[in-house]
C-alpha cells in the first residue's frame, strides 16, 4: 500500500513539473510601447478564445471623494462609445452636457443639508428627469452585448474588486478582431451616458445587497472595523452617501487618468497564433496613449493592539466571522497562511469541518479565506454558521481551540503532502479552461507582479515546514490581533 501511495505521489509531482514547464513555455509575453502587457497561450483543442482585460485599478485606489467610482465605471463602460450605443452622438452630446450641469447643481444644493432649498431641489429634479428622457431617444441599449452575442460571444461580463477591474468575453477564434475593435474603441471613446439613471440602479443594488441583507451588512461592518486607516476597509460599491455624490465628470476624470494601456493586462487564451495575435492587438491598441501611473497606496494600517468585536442584531440566523491581520500575497508568511487555510478549512477533510461540523455538530458550515484584497496586507478569515441550538460563543471557542493547536502541535508530513496533492488538483482544475487560465494570468500578473506566481506557488508551499506553521500561528493568531463579527438573532442569545 505504501509503495502504491509513493508511486501516486511521484506521478503527481512529475505531472505538476510537466504542467509548470509546459505553461512556462507556452505563455507568450509581449509589452507594448504604451505599457500594455499582453499574455497569450495557444490552445488548439477547440476553435474558441477567451479574452480578458484586467485594469490594475480597484476601489483601493480611490480617494475619499471617489469611493464607489471604480464599481460605477464597471457599470458605465457597458453603455457604449461615440459610435456604439447611440443613434446620433452629435445630437446626444449637448443634452448629456446639460444633464451634467443640472446634476452637479442639484448635488451642490443637496449638500447644504438643512439649509438646502426644497423648492430648488424639486425644480432641478424635474429638469434632470426631463433631460434624461430627452437623451434616452438616442440610446441604443446593450449594443456591445448584442454585437458579441450575434457573433457567438458568451460570458460577456465584468467585475470590480478592491484590487482591480476586469472585462471578459469568450468568442469563436475567428471573431477575435471584433473583440479588438470593440475594446480599443471603448478605451478611447467611452461615453458615460445614462450616468445618473445608472447611479440610481447602483444605489438600489446597495440597498438590496448590503443594507437589507444581514450577512452582507455584517461583512461590510466587519471589514470597515478591521481597517481603520487603509482603504481596504471601504466597500467597493461605496457607502450610500458616496454613491449619491458621484458625478459623471468625476468618473470621466478617473477613467481617463487610469483606465489606460499602462495600467492594463490583457490575456488571450485559445485557438490563436501568438504572432498574428500580437500584430492584431498592436494594430488596434498601440495608438492609445498611456494614462497616469497609479500612485501607490501609502496608508498603512496601524498594528492592532486589542480585540475588536462587532455585533449585528438582525432577523437572521446567527453567524460569526473571525479575522486576523496578515501580510500581503507572495510574502513568505503568506505561503504559510495558504497551508494553514487548507489544513483548517479546505473541504470535508479539513480540521474545521471534521471537528465542528461532523464530530461536535455545532456548525452547519465553516470555511477559511483571505480578504478583502491581495495587493496589500489583508486578513485571514474564518467564517462559520452555528448549528441550532449551539451559540456563536461555542463555535468561536471551538475555532480558537483549533487555531491554538497549531501553535503547539506540529502538522504531520502526511497532512502537508495531502495539501500539495490538493493544490495540484485545484491548479489543474482552474487552468483547465481558457477562461480559467486567462483569469489566473491577469489576476496574478496584477496582484503579484508576475503571472509566474502560478507556477512558483506549489514550490513555495512545498518549502513550508511544521515549524513555520507553529511560528506563524503564534505570531498572528493572538487575541490582540483578532476581530470578531457576529449576528445575534433578535430576541435570541449570542
Amino acid at each position: 500500500m505504501k509503495r502504491f501511495l509513493l508511486v501516486i505521489t511521484l506521478l503527481a509531482a512529475c505531472a505538476t513539473q510537466i504542467q509548470a514547464a509546459t505553461l512556462e513555455e507556452k505563455v507568450v509575453e509581449y509589452s507594448m510601447k504604451n505599457g500594455m502587457k499582453l499574455l497569450m497561450v495557444e490552445r488548439h483543442t477547440s476553435p474558441t478564445v477567451s479574452a480578458w482585460i484586467r485594469f490594475k485599478v480597484g476601489s483601493v485606489d480611490e480617494r475619499s471623494d471617489e469611493r464607489g467610482i471604480a464599481h460605477m465605471l464597471e457599470h458605465m463602460l457597458f453603455k457604449g462609445t461615440t459610435t456604439l450605443g447611440t443613434k446620433n452622438y452629435a445630437a446626444e452630446k449637448p443634452i448629456l452636457d446639460n444633464i451634467e450641469e443640472v446634476a452637479q447643481t442639484l448635488i451642490a444644493e443637496k449638500a447644504k443639508g438643512d439649509k438646502a432649498d426644497g423648492r430648488i431641489i424639486a425644480e432641478l429634479d424635474k429638469k434632470l428627469t426631463a433631460l434624461e428622457t430627452d437623451a434616452s431617444q438616442y440610446v441604443v441599449k446593450d449594443e456591445f452585448f448584442e454585437l458579441y452575442s450575434k457573433n457567438g460571444g458568451t460570458g460577456y461580463n465584468a467585475f470590480t474588486s478592491r484590487d482591480g477591474t476586469t472585462y471578459l468575453i469568450n468568442l469563436p477564434a475567428n471573431k477575435l478582431e471584433l473583440w479588438a475593435a470593440i475594446e480599443s474603441d471603448r478605451l478611447q471613446n467611452a461615453v458615460l451616458r445614462e450616468f445618473y439613471t445608472e447611479r440610481a440602479v447602483v444605489m438600489e443594488e446597495r440597498r438590496r445587497s448590503y443594507d437589507a441583507d444581514p450577512e452582507s451588512k455584517l461583512w461590510e461592518t466587519f471589514v470597515a472595523s478591521s481597517f481603520l486607516a487603509h482603504p481596504y476597509g471601504q466597500p467597493t460599491i461605496g457607502w450610500m452617501t458616496d454613491i449619491e455624490n458621484l458625478t459623471r465628470s468625476k468618473a470621466e476624470r478617473f477613467f481617463h487618468s487610469y483606465y489606460a494601456p499602462n495600467n492594463a493586462i490583457v490575456a488571450i487564451v485559445g485557438d490563436i497564433d501568438a504572432e498574428k495575435t500580437k500584430t492584431l492587438v498592436e494594430r488596434y491598441f498601440s495608438a492609445i496613449k498611456p494614462g497616469k501611473v497609479l500612485p501607490p497606496v501609502t496608508a498603512m494600517e496601524p498594528k492592532q493592539l486589542g480585540e475588536r468585536r462587532i455585533e449585528l442584531v438582525a432577523e437572521a440566523e446567527p453567524g460569526v466571522i473571525i479575522g486576523f491581520h496578515k501580510p500581503a500575497v507572495s510574502t513568505p508568511d503568506d505561503y504559510v497562511f495558504d497551508v494553514i487555510s487548507m489544513i483548517l478549512g479546505s473541504g470535508r477533510t479539513s480540521r474545521f469541518h471534521k471537528k465542528l461540523v461532523i464530530e461536535k455538530q455545532i456548525a452547519t458550515d465553516i470555511g477559511t479565506f483571505n480578504a478583502p484584497g491581495e495587493r496589500y496586507p489583508n486578513l485571514f478569515i474564518v467564517s462559520v454558521n452555528p448549528r441550532a441550538p449551539h451559540t456563536v460563543a461555542e463555535v468561536e471557542d471551538a475555532v480558537q481551540a483549533e487555531l491554538d493547536l497549531l501553535k503547539t502541535t506540529p502538522v504531520s508530513a502526511r497532512d502537508l503532502q495531502r495539501i500539495l496533492n490538493k493544490i495540484e488538483y485545484e491548479e489543474a482544475r482552474r487552468m483547465g479552461t481558457n477562461g480559467g487560465l486567462a483569469r489566473n494570468l491577469t489576476e496574478y500578473e496584477a496582484t503579484t507582479g508576475s503571472w509566474r506566481y502560478m507556477i512558483e506557488h506549489r514550490g513555495m508551499i512545498a518549502k513550508v515546514t511544521p515549524a513555520d506553521i507553529m511560528r506563524v500561528a503564534n505570531t498572528y493568531f493572538t487575541r490582540e490581533n483578532r476581530t470578531v463579527g457576529f449576528i445575534t438573532k433578535k430576541g435570541g442569545d449570542k
